[in-house]
């Protein structure tokens, strides 16, 4: 699907995105992830761009506590 080195640009931006979010939020993460990929395979794989989307799906995303 993606190049190891977009790969590890995706994990990258999902763990700085998410460095505030427990990893027992599984929702939120997934979330964030499935944002970032869909914005990857429809060929937003810069940085900044991927990031922008991962903190937009952040703040979007379902916890626990809503």
């Amino acid at each position: 699907m993606f190049d190891p080195a977009t790969t590890a640009l995706l994990r990258a931006v999902l763990n700085e995105v998410c460095e505030d979010v427990s990893r027992y939020e599984t929702g939120a993460r997934t979330h964030v992830a499935s944002r970032i990929l869909e914005a990857a395979t429809k060929g937003d794989t810069s940085r900044d761009r991927l990031k922008q989307v991962g903190r937009e799906a952040l703040h979007d995303a379902p916890t626990m506590w809503r």
